[in-house]
């Protein structure tokens, strides 16, 4: 007998579907109520399956809301479900899969594909076989259904299909997919591809098999009418380019004159896929030849591509010019990441090395639309075209740049602003001839009447920021620093934004270049306090912070520290410990207390104090979460990584200072459970806080040594190069404490850091910090070590060429004399020395 509803039953599950409609909050709590209560009832899944599947009397969104609602008990207790519903629910959608009604398909197909992901592929399998003899159906409603049900499992399921759990249909299934490529339904044509898509990038075998069968039916699509089937094509064509490029190859010059028609698409979505096809052709050893004879026609149409288009200008408000006075919308504003402190070492040329293995921020010049859309995706594919070809691009380039750098109409002079700072990082060595004029231009863009281009120029000169700095100061350093200012105090929200940005870029450039206006710029950081609102607040401690590590000691004057301090201050008492709003002023007074050195010292101790009360929650609250993960809630342990580097910037600035506030509280305990956190970036930080108290107040330190160092031990594993290169360096700055007591320690150590400076392909600064700490563990042991002088010496030598001179190089130096008195031997053998120091 076939399950029939309750006239009752179907009356109270009609009513509670047209009440989750309602807008009301108290009217949609007791629906969830009602949900949870009827959910008691093994059968009420049947009733949802015959409102969507049966009940055509209902209209449509009520129908599929019903199917909506029956997806998500699906999702949250499809185990639970006794077999004859689980059986019910699969027969009505495999009867019901042709519904004329294109939502009511959809609805099904969703379905399907939500029971097929929780693990009933296996369990169901009727369900392919009969999809895909479905698709030979006549009645279009039918082929239509299976196919985007198909689709919906091939996106969910994509490496089940193509391995032996379900005996590889993709055998059967893609030819069967390719011959419906030539459908006369541009809506099933569409489909077809994009099943076909979901298996490339895997390079799934069957797909590998029929490979130039693909090929071939995509190229007989080139001329397709339908908007989805170009946009899906030219999708398949950007994937083969990365993973089956040997079979592109061959037809590359039409494939290119495609795209190029393709990445003008009347319909922009199509447009924005194509134009993925040049950043992808960039990333591959073929580019510079494949694209050198189109780069005439290519690089107009990027141009034209990176102009905002009329829907962008309306997001971004294009037409408000004032709106400092609105409050940010919460959801505005992005989460924040903090980068934990990776210690370094001085370069010959001035610079410091940022640790290799830490993403740089991206520059992105136009972040709220953070949609991927084509101005961005032309702008993109223009920069890394800049670095594969370099000054080639220009003669292309220069006779359409002055067109749209001086063009009356706002929008095409903002596109042209912006094409000058895409081409920044390539083309800069040819742009030197033409910078002395295009710099001043630029500045005057910074005072155009659209916000728009104000904020567009305020990100294209800070990618000429290294150039401006090179010059005489009074050139153009100090007109664009005073015209930036003056953006900083803007009153469009998104100016403050990119020009707070631009000035970061311009402050780590420009570093002591700085010190004579310190006075001048404070003046205007601090005015902006009270003037941004909540998101762009965030991005003013970034500019603090980074003017704090470019002007360094120079910033503690009194007159700096009373304009400076009062508004920080200000922000740290009105912050609750939960804020997240903590972490960038965080780390921004970490720069602060490492610039002002002694001059922190009237602000240290409530700062001190909340970081160690920052740890100390941080580590009970996960300490009750791993007792009781039902209880509580796994904490943010960012809290604790910023804490911890806010005191290492105090350990830093203040030095002996720190002393009292380190003997009054229980920083070495804790310090002790951090140094074992499982997370690494706990541990890095952990490491760069030991060092630096080493060095400031090492009587407090000494008397864990002894439980300290097997945890370094175990640390110096250069899988997580940033943890190893913390806990190296701690290592080396124990040494020079310890002295002759580091004697039962060398063992815990020796052997991890002569591997890790063996080894191949590691990053600079790793290298860089062991050497340092085998010359010092040798200077304080020479017995210990210099018996494996011959195991290091070379690399030793070669990692520390270009290290500046200064007290780390110096210890390590005397250490490696010491060892070769102790063991001349053990260099005898290394032949040939360079010396280039």
């Amino acid at each position: 007998m076939e399950w029939q509803p309750d006239e009752q039953g179907l009356q109270q599950v009609l009513q509670l579907l047209k009440d989750s409609q309602s807008p009301d909050t108290a009217t949609q709590r007791a629906v969830q109520e009602k949900l949870e209560q009827l959910n008691q009832f093994p059968d009420f899944n049947n009733y949802l399956i015959f409102v969507l599947t049966s009940l055509k009397s209902e209209d449509e969104p009520t129908r599929s809301l019903s199917g909506l609602i029956l997806k998500n008990n699906v999702k949250a207790h499809y185990q639970n479900f006794p077999p004859n519903v689980a059986d019910f629910i699969k027969r009505e959608c495999l009867n019901n899969i042709g519904d004329p009604s294109p939502l009511i398909r959809a609805t099904i197909g969703i379905l399907i594909t939500t029971i097929a992901s929780k693990g009933e592929l296996q369990t169901w399998p009727e369900l392919l076989p009969q999809l895909c003899n479905l698709l030979n159906s006549d009645d279009y409603n039918t082929c239509e259904g299976s196919f985007g049900a198909l689709q919906k499992i091939c996106e969910d399921s994509s490496e089940l299909l193509d391995s032996d759990a379900l005996n590889r249909p993709l055998n059967i299934m893609i030819p069967k997919f390719l011959q419906f490529f030539k459908h006369c339904s541009p809506k099933i044509r569409s489909h077809a591809i994009a099943c076909v898509n979901q298996f490339i990038i895997g390079r799934a075998q069957a797909l590998m098999d029929n490979i130039d069968t693909f090929i071939e039916s995509l190229f007989a699509l080139a001329g397709d009418e339908d908007s989805e089937v170009r946009k899906n094509v030219c999708r398949a064509l950007v994937m083969l380019l990365e993973v089956r490029i040997d079979r592109l190859i061959p037809h590359m010059h039409s494939i290119i004159q495609y795209m190029l028609q393709r990445t003008q698409d009347p319909d922009e979505n199509v447009a924005l896929e194509a134009c993925e096809f040049w950043l992808t052709l960039a990333e591959q050893p073929i580019c510079k030849e494949a694209l050198s004879g189109h780069l005439v026609q290519l690089i107009p149409i990027l141009v034209n591509g990176m102009k905002y288009s009329e829907i962008d200008i309306i997001l971004l408000k294009g037409d408000v010019e004032e709106d400092e006075a609105v409050p940010d919308s919460e959801q505005d504003i992005k989460p924040r990441f903090h980068k934990s402190r990776t210690v370094t070492l001085q370069h010959e040329g001035g610079e410091d090395e940022e640790g290799e293995d830490i993403d740089e921020d991206e520059d992105d010049d136009d972040d709220t639309l953070s949609d991927w859309n084509l101005r961005k995706c032309s702008a993109a594919a223009l920069d890394v075209l800049a670095n594969v070809f370099r000054e080639e691009l220009l003669p292309h380039l220069l006779p359409l740049l002055k067109g749209l750098l001086f063009h009356p109409d706002w929008v095409i002079k903002e596109s042209g602003i912006l094409v000058l700072g895409a081409i920044a990082e390539g083309c800069m060595q040819g742009m030197v001839p033409y910078l002395p004029e295009l710099i001043p231009h630029l500045i005057q863009c910074l005072c155009d009447k659209k916000a728009l281009v104000r904020s567009i120029a305020c990100w294209t000169l800070s990618r000429y920021a290294h150039w401006v700095v090179s010059q005489p100061p009074d050139a153009h350093l100090k007109p664009l620093m005073t015209e930036l200012l003056k953006r900083i105090l803007d009153g469009n929200k998104r100016v403050q934004e990119a020009a707070c940005s631009a000035f970061a870029t311009l402050e780590e450039e420009a570093c002591t270049e700085l010190v004579p206006y310190l006075s001048f710029i404070l003046d205007t950081l601090v005015f902006a306090f009270g003037k941004y609102q909540h998101k762009n607040l965030l991005i003013l401690y970034d500019a603090i912070g980074t003017l704090a590590d470019s002007v360094g000691h120079h910033l503690n004057q009194p007159e700096y520290i009373e304009k400076l301090m009062p508004p920080l201050i200000a922000k740290w008492n009105e912050l609750k410990d939960e804020d997240k709003d903590l972490f960038p002023l965080l780390e921004c007074l970490s720069s602060v207390a490492t610039a002002l050195q002694s001059g922190f010292l009237p602000y240290c101790e409530p700062v001190y104090q909340r970081c160690v009360t920052l740890v100390q929650k941080t580590l009970a609250q996960a300490m009750m979460y791993s007792q009781q993960p039902d209880q509580y809630e796994a904490p943010d342990k960012d809290f604790m990584i910023v804490a911890l580097d806010l005191l290492s910037g105090l350990a830093e600035g203040l030095g002996g200072h720190v002393d009292t506030l380190v003997a009054r509280s229980n920083i070495m305990t804790l310090l002790f459970q951090c140094m074992q956190d499982t997370m690494p970036e706990v541990r890095q930080s952990s490491f760069a806080l030991l060092g630096d108290l080493t060095k400031a107040c090492f009587p407090h330190v000494k008397p864990c040594i002894a439980e300290f160092m097997p945890i370094l031990g175990t640390n110096l594993n250069p899988e997580f190069i940033s943890v190893c290169n913390n806990a190296t360096w701690a290592i080396g700055e124990i040494c020079m404490q310890m002295g002759v007591e580091m004697q039962p320690y060398i063992a815990m150590v020796l052997n991890q850091l002569v591997e890790i400076i063996n080894r191949p392909n590691t990053p600079k600064t790793l290298l860089e910090n062991t050497a340092i700490s085998i010359g010092r563990l040798g200077y304080v042991c020479p017995q210990e070590v210099a018996p494996l002088l011959p195991q290091f010496i070379r690399p030793w030598c070669t990692s520390l060429r270009n290290i500046r001179d200064n007290e780390e190089k110096d210890s390590a130096f005397r250490g490696i004399c010491m060892m070769i008195g102790v063991n001349p031997g053990g260099v005898v053998q290394v032949r040939h020395w360079r010396y280039g120091y």
